[in-house]
């Protein structure tokens, strides 16, 4: 023991409080820098199998006791008067009492009680050891990922995730819980991902980032540097070793709106749309997850079995049948108008009965209708003529984040977002053709998606799903919630890492939260901005961390220096997009084309959709084509003024 290692306290039993295992006291002078969450050392001088033990715990408790029996006794000595006991002859005995949880025994065996012995601050190292972090954290393979600084005591130490158990394979997924706004949930995740891209070891692999942005402007700013960080802030990068900087390779990807004339995004303003895509997919990427949308209350079996049938006999293929006589060939939603109307037109037309392959004629009529409206419903998203503008599921790049923004979609179409995105990356990691090999999904409002009770929802069976077998294939979820009490059992239990903010007093009342310590739960219902406890398979008990304001722009400062732009005429919205591609073309351009294409915004809109999937040097067979397509058709109905000639400065001739 030396002058920089002052023994704390010593370790106290008695019949009433014995110490246990798991469990013991000690008592400390008054002044002793302890509080709720101190980590201490405890020295025996006793050996044990001829090793001096060292336990380690973390302060859960605290009590103050006095030599008085009642308070009437204190009453009594300061006769009434409570200004008296200051100048009272004898002060009053007090002692400082408290309880740790046992966080490692070292030796591991034999488990016993803690023993008699001297109580210490815990030094940086014996944080290390404490936690068990030296296993991962130190010599050459290192896997560390730093979460937070413990500081206690005077003593600072970086505390570090096992990689293996935050991103699999032997354990994986991370739960965050806090009442909205004050458990900086989504700062915490933005600060971990920072972390992760900074610390993920280059030998297991590349590993990518999916958010799914369902509130406001939250995640649309993550390539922008950080308004103001102070001092404060930067010293936990420096000792944590993260760069305190925006991520490098940040894509947008985002559905049009209701009228198409823009992404529905709040990151719509003209500076930062380099890396914003469009989100539409067609027929045959919506009917894969058509159960999401449609309500199961009203498309019974016998719709379901219409449905599987048009999956796997109609879509994408020459159909024929004696009854239709002319092929069909279905790949987008208004083909699949045409072909419904076919058969049931051929259904009434003909003599004997109202059933075609065993499907009645209702059950055909009604599959139409809710089939046919999803285009509608989900305008922007959806496409009916098949267009499609994705995520790079086969191109994955390394240390990417991906963010999908459906703030403005119907709670519907986030479903189906959420539904297909994450079915893809599943099916592209089992295959090995993403491009990473790992994926980290960010979902905030987890209650919604995956409640503890409620319809068990396509989507939850999912989430289910990912939260069991994910980590085998590198799918790691990293889930938000305000109550995690409220999200489904099975979710929650499979996350390996656990990060609680401030939380709200009900939700500490609850069954799940009655393993804690009541000095524990009252700090957690108290805890300042930036401050997190931690649960992670490696800590004997739960820590508390404290992570930097995250380097990136937040939501609100993003609106205020980059302002959505607002909603532009089609002619003009147009020309935005077509110029990302090629410099060339001019507004009046586009104005002659849709003039030419008879003011018809849906087919103009899909002539847009088509062009921005393709190469700058296709625009002309693409966009000038599709708008001239039927007013060379039909030069009668349009008059020859239809069939002037282009403009100057046309860039196509």
């Amino acid at each position: 023991m030396t002058e920089s290692d002052p023994v704390l306290g010593r370790v106290v039993a008695t019949e009433k409080k014995p110490n246990t295992p798991h469990e013991f006291h000690f008592w400390t002078a008054l002044d002793a820098p302890v509080g709720i969450g101190t980590i201490v050392r405890v020295e025996s001088a006793r050996a044990v199998g001829g090793v001096l033990p060292r336990i380690y715990g973390v302060v859960t408790e605290g009590f103050s006791y006095t030599d008085l029996q009642t308070p009437l006794h204190d009453v009594l000595g300061a006769d009434g008067e409570p200004g008296a006991s200051a100048n009272a002859p004898t002060d009053r005995t007090e002692i400082r009492l408290y309880t740790a949880a046992v966080l490692r025994h070292v030796p591991e065996e034999p488990l016993q009680p803690v023993p008699m012995g001297t109580v210490h601050l815990a030094s940086e190292a014996d944080v290390q050891v404490a936690l068990r972090m030296e296993s991962y954290v130190q010599g050459s393979a290192t896997r560390g990922i730093p979460v937070g600084l413990y500081r206690a005591g005077g003593t600072q130490a970086g505390v570090q995730l096992d990689a293996d158990f935050l991103l699999g394979p032997e354990a994986a997924h991370l739960s965050i819980s806090g009442v909205s706004g004050l458990a900086t949930k989504t700062s915490a995740v933005e600060w971990l991902l920072s972390s992760i891209f900074a610390h993920f070891p280059a030998e297991k692999g590349r590993v990518a980032a999916v958010c799914f942005n369902v509130k406001g402007p939250d995640l649309c700013f993550l390539d922008q540097p950080a308004a103001q960080l102070d001092d404060a802030d930067r010293a936990i990068y420096d000792a944590l070793d993260v760069p305190a900087a925006p991520f490098a390779d940040v894509q947008y990807f985002a559905p049009w709106t209701a009228k198409g004339g823009q992404l529905a995004t709040l990151r719509s303003n003209e500076a930062l749309q380099d890396n914003v895509q469009p989100l539409t997919w067609g027929l045959r990427e919506t009917l894969q997850y058509a159960e999401v949308l449609l309500n199961k209350d009203d498309v019974d079996a016998k719709a379901d079995a219409l449905i599987d049938f048009i999956k796997e006999r109609v879509l994408d293929q020459v159909f024929t049948d004696e009854l239709l006589g002319a092929a069909h060939e279905v790949r987008t939603f208004s083909g699949l108008d045409k072909w419904f109307y076919e058969v049931i037109r051929a259904i009434e037309g003909r003599d004997r009965g109202d059933t075609w392959r065993t499907h009645h004629i209702a059950t055909i009529r009604k599959v139409r209708n809710r089939l046919s409206n999803i285009s509608t419903r989900c305008r922007g998203l959806v496409t009916d003529d098949g267009t499609v503008s994705d995520l790079p599921f086969k191109a994955f790049t390394d240390r990417t984040v991906y963010v999908v923004d459906v703030a403005n979609l119907e709670e519907d179409a986030q479903d189906l977002v959420f539904a297909r995105v994450v079915s893809q990356l599943r099916e592209h990691l089992e295959r090995r053709d993403l491009g990473v090999e790992h994926v980290v999904v960010f979902v905030d409002e987890l209650n919604k998606y995956a409640p503890a009770d409620g319809p068990d929802t396509y989507v939850r069976k999912m989430l289910l799903d990912i939260a069991e077998r994910g980590r085998y294939l590198g799918l790691v979820l990293f889930a938000a919630q305000q109550f995690r009490s409220q999200v489904h059992r099975r979710v929650v239990g499979n996350s390996g890492t656990s990060l609680y903010g401030r939380m709200d007093p009900d939700e500490l009342a609850t069954p799940g939260y009655q393993t804690l310590a009541p000095a524990t739960k009252a700090r957690l219902a108290t805890l300042e901005k930036g401050q997190l406890m931690v649960r992670h398979p490696h800590f004997g008990q739960a820590v508390f961390v404290r992570f930097p304001r995250p380097a990136v722009l937040t939501g609100r400062e993003g609106v205020e220096r980059f302002p959505p732009a607002a909603e532009l005429a089609l002619d003009a919205a147009v020309t935005r997009a077509l110029r990302r591609l090629d410099p060339a073309i001019t507004l009046a351009w586009v104005q002659d084309a849709i003039a030419l294409a008879g003011d018809n915004e849906d087919d103009i809109l899909r002539a847009r959709n088509r062009t921005l999937q393709a190469k700058p040097d296709d625009v002309k067979a693409f966009f000038k084509a599709q708008l001239k397509k039927r007013v060379l058709a039909e030069p009668a109905r349009r008059g020859p003024s239809a069939l002037r000639a282009a403009p100057e400065g046309d860039p196509y001739g």
